[in-house]
């Protein structure tokens, strides 16, 4: 079921947060939804791996990378272990790589953009937390909306 930002705006304007532009739009599915899991991290995809293969099915990652030009977070291996666990999405503040083989993949990744050299792998971050950036708060089980028109969040499920 496709739901559309823009009528979720035009309905529930007063329950949205809507997320500033900025973030391209890299995977095969380009309208997706589903309740919010989070990681922050910063130069290290260790936790983007691990939420990326324990999070519920139809769940969207939101990654805070900070925003990090220093490597990519998320590359085509890791879009696919998204796809094959039926996740929603993945919303990356920070870069991907490998952006071929994520555009081949059946799952919505939203990124800053593209960069080629790969993560460190720590350990370092957190899971499960409010996240901050594009203007609104990313909060874990709130719900997020995405489409070609843009990203809006609400404290729950606004359809059927």
């Amino acid at each position: 079921m496709d739901v559309k930002t823009a009528d979720l705006c035009d309905d529930y304007s007063d329950q949205l947060r809507t997320a500033s532009p900025g973030l391209k739009s890299y995977g095969k599915k380009k309208s997706f939804h589903g309740p919010i899991s989070t990681v922050q991290v910063k130069d290290d995809n260790v936790l983007v791996k691990k939420a990326l293969e324990t999070i519920p099915a139809g769940n969207v990652l939101v990654v805070d990378g900070m925003g990090s030009q220093n490597c990519a977070l998320m590359g085509g291996n890791l879009a696919a272990v998204a796809e094959k666990r039926k996740l929603a999405g993945i919303i990356i503040h920070g870069y991907i790589r490998d952006s071929l083989e994520v555009a081949g993949t059946d799952v919505g990744v939203l990124a800053l953009g593209t960069f080629p050299l790969k993560s460190k792998k720590e350990g370092k971050g957190e899971e499960g937390i409010p996240l901050t950036f594009g203007n609104v708060v990313w909060h874990p089980g709130d719900y997020v909306y995405v489409d070609e028109d843009g990203v809006v969040l609400a404290e729950g499920k606004l359809h059927d």
